[in-house]
């Protein structure tokens, strides 16, 4: 029965895939002959919107195809199971594992260590992601998204996969007044690499197990590693906790922005690395017991640098970051993660650390109680102050186009509708796009959407069709048992988060006055 099934699905695909192919031909021919087929439009625009309607449709048969492929792999692992003798030992079942392994590998012309990703997550699929697999049939979802899905739900119970599923998959089939519905984000409206940045960060927010713990015991898997590579090149990387990633690579972008200039031929990604590997290999490292000094050749804005702690020989990042922390959980009360610009949920230790350590450029942002939401930021006029480009990092939290993944710290912050053709200077007439996609829109005829207060703005293509940007899904933060019942009126509450953020504004302003005083302007 299964089979058949198969067999029925495989050609309703190929039915599909032929009719495609005549619709292009049929086009192409309109297009050359310069006959407009049906429509009165011009026949080149014609071509263009059904070269795009075909890619689309190619794109759904695809992810159809990868369903297919899931059920005949399940099918041939259950078929193989069914006629192999029951295992007499752990060793003989590894052995009935491995032919299986291999049989897959040879028929795919893939390697084993292919053939066993796609058999585990098969099993994944049809086993315990029921809405996974559906959406991949139906196409509503590619194969790169049914891998993120199965790879984000490894290690959640039934009960937490089943939750991740209906978040991004069904979104429509949950209650409206759900906390962080992602009604703005549905899994097959973001490329693959931005839906697994969503679902990590979601899966950080709900994992029955508490993320300190998680993060305590992944810290001892810290290491370096090599790889050698071709053309006399290697990789080396690192797996560091994230707070001291990022601060490495923040402070590495910020010192060798400060290189670049009309005598630098040399790209970014080249300058960051020739830089890290100077420190690493110039840098002198002194100290002993728990206190590190460490100098390095490359210099900041300031010149070179000197950084000392006492936290297991490990500096404390120097650089410009924003960490987002619910009020609760910086005061210790609660334990749920705060959120680390350009990477996701950190847990609240961490953000506790960072504020207490501090980066010469630091920004803490406390979010609203009773939402989630960050505290908004004003303005007065054309100039753009640095506290409004924050709440544009917040609000967006990267290049506000489609799919861009850029979380670059000086993303230019962009008026959408032109001050000299009566745009404002309001969080609803800014974006922040990478420098890539703010070219894009002076040189081409892709323009931005009207933006919100809490949304970024989407984009219209040339060829008219629009794009939403994603979104933040902030969600409520946890509220403390004695705290919740303290607070008897939404009156009360107003008048704490009103207090809470003129507290960060004089802190703020507080924070602009020593710099000012540092840098000796008066």
């Amino acid at each position: 029965m299964k089979n058949r099934a198969a067999v029925e699905a495989f050609e309703a695909i190929e039915a599909s895939v032929a009719a495609l192919a005549v619709i292009f031909r049929e086009a192409d021919a309109d297009a050359e002959s310069g006959v407009p087929g049906s429509s009165d439009a011009d026949p080149l625009r014609q071509m263009a919107d059904d070269c795009l309607d075909g890619l689309a449709a190619v794109a759904r048969a695809e992810a159809q195809l990868a369903g297919l492929k899931v059920l005949l792999a399940k099918g041939l692992e259950q078929a193989t199971q069914a006629m192999a003798p029951p295992p007499a030992s752990s060793q003989e079942h590894t052995a009935q594992e491995m032919a299986v392994v291999a049989e897959v590998a040879c028929v795919l012309t893939v390697s084993e260590r292919a053939a066993s990703a796609l058999l585990a997550r098969s099993q994944a699929l049809t086993s315990s992601l029921p809405r996974t697999l559906a959406a991949l049939q139906d196409g509503s979802i590619s194969w790169q998204h049914a891998q993120v899905m199965v790879d984000e739900t490894t290690g959640l119970d039934a009960a937490g996969a089943a939750a991740l599923e209906s978040h991004f998959l069904a979104p429509d089939l949950l209650d409206p007044e759900t906390p962080g519905a992602a009604r703005s984000c549905p899994a097959g409206e973001l490329v693959p690499s931005r839906f697994r940045a969503k679902a990590r960060t979601w899966r950080e927010r709900h994992h029955a197990e508490s993320i300190e713990i998680r993060h305590t015991r992944s810290i001892l898997d810290r290491r370096v590693e090599y790889a050698p590579d071709r053309d006399g090149m290697a990789w080396l990387s690192a797996y560091l906790p994230a707070d001291t990633a990022s601060g490495i690579w923040d402070r590495t972008t910020t010192a060798v922005r400060a290189m670049q200039g009309p005598d630098e031929d040399r790209t970014l990604p080249q300058l960051r690395a020739d830089t890290m590997a100077t420190w690493l290999l110039e840098g002198v490292t002194t100290g002993t017991g728990s206190t590190t000094t460490f100098t390095g050749t490359g210099t900041r804005a300031g010149g070179t640098s000197t950084d000392t702690t006492t936290t297991g020989g490990v500096p404390s990042p120097k650089a410009q970051v924003l960490v987002t922390v619910p009020v609760f959980a910086l005061m210790g009360l609660t334990d749920e993660p705060a959120t680390l610009d350009g990477y996701g949920p950190i847990p609240a230790s961490m953000a506790r650390k960072l504020v207490a350590d501090g980066a010469d450029s630091f920004h803490r942002v406390l979010t609203d109680p009773r939402d989630g939401a960050p505290l908004e930021i004003g303005r007065t006029s054309y100039r753009i102050p640095t506290a409004m480009r924050q709440w544009l990092r917040l609000r967006d939290g990267k290049c506000p186009f489609p799919g861009c993944n850029n979380h670059s710290l000086d993303n230019e912050a962009d008026h959408l509708l032109a001050w000299h053709k009566g745009g404002t200077t309001g969080i609803t007439n800014l974006g922040q796009p990478c420098r890539k996609h703010h070219r894009l829109k002076h040189t081409t005829a892709w323009k931005p959407t009207q933006a919100t207060k809490d949304k970024p703005p989407g984009w219209t293509s040339p060829t008219g069709r629009h794009y939403q940007s994603e979104q933040q899904n902030w969600e409520p933060p946890h509220w403390p048992k004695n705290i919740a019942h303290e607070i008897h009126n939404l009156d009360e509450l107003n008048n704490d988060v009103g207090l809470l953020k003129d507290q960060e504004l004089r802190s703020q302003a507080a924070q602009r006055s020593r710099s000012t005083e540092r840098s000796g302007v008066t």
